[in-house]
């Protein structure tokens, strides 16, 4: 009775090994802009641990370039890097990040290593100005719906030829 528990239990051992093998070689991981609430999918791209994210918008009060940049961490979280901007104002942080530098007009606050899981904004044609993943352009707020809650996100999917 024992020795035919330990068979089954090996069986079933063996069962989730190669299922979550094969969802691995069978997935990839993907950088996704949804539509909060439908779930459509606008935006999806191959993406990887230490891609780079530049998402770049016009601040909502002082009408300002803001620039965030991030890095995909290993469990597919967002890395906040560094942030920046030419000018202080209305809700613009004083101190974030360890360090603070100017260049080329700009000021920059690197080192700030805030993770995000996911994130979500209210989009404008106007305010949005440009999504790049590695240097390449993946959207601009004007290629998105206007005024619809967006989510972006990376996570893994089943490659498109098993769908």
């Amino acid at each position: 009775m024992n020795r035919q528990r330990n068979i089954h239990i090996i069986f079933l051992v063996l069962v989730l090994i190669c299922s979550g093998s094969w969802y691995y070689w069978a997935s990839q991981t993907v950088l996704r802009i949804y539509d909060y609430r439908s779930g459509e999918i606008y935006v999806e791209v191959p993406a990887k641990e230490g891609d780079k994210l530049f998402f770049g918008c016009v601040h909502s009060w002082e009408k300002i370039p803001w620039h965030e940049y991030y890095h995909i961490s290993k469990d597919n979280s967002l890395v906040l890097d560094t942030i920046s901007f030419p000018a202080f104002g209305a809700g613009i942080p004083e101190n974030k990040g360890k360090v603070c530098r100017i260049e080329n007009g700009l000021i920059y606050m690197d080192e700030i290593g805030q993770v995000f899981h996911e994130f979500n904004w209210i989009n404008s044609h106007f305010a949005t100005r440009e999504i790049i993943l590695n240097g390449q352009l993946i959207s601009k707020g004007d290629r998105l719906p206007e005024h619809t809650r967006l989510r972006l996100v990376v996570e893994r999917r089943l490659k498109k030829w098993l769908k």
